[in-house]
């Protein structure tokens, strides 16, 4: 079955009022009390990059630990069992 999508005209406005228009209209306000005291949340130690790297704590040191471990593992710790040169298995 395959969907199809129906195409409509924008419906009329009766009261002729839009409020797209009131908000490019109205822009930002000339004085925003509140602006000094909402700033601290947007720098500082409250950066986007700041939240975001401390979501994973311990990941950076954990993916080192990771890779390493697999590297001592390949390079060290050979499995035997594959091979029939030992006689007395």
């Amino acid at each position: 079955m395959r969907f199809t999508s129906v195409r409509r005209a924008p419906r009329a406005n009766l009261t002729g009022f839009n409020p797209k228009d009131l908000a490019a209209a109205s822009g930002a306000p000339a004085n925003d009390p509140w602006a000094r005291r909402e700033a601290w949340r947007y720098s500082g130690p409250f950066t986007r990059w700041n939240r975001f790297r401390g979501s994973f704590p311990g990941l950076g040191i954990a993916t080192v630990a990771f890779a390493a471990y697999c590297g001592y593992e390949y390079m060290f710790l050979k499995d035997d069992h594959g091979s029939h040169s030992d006689p007395h298995h």
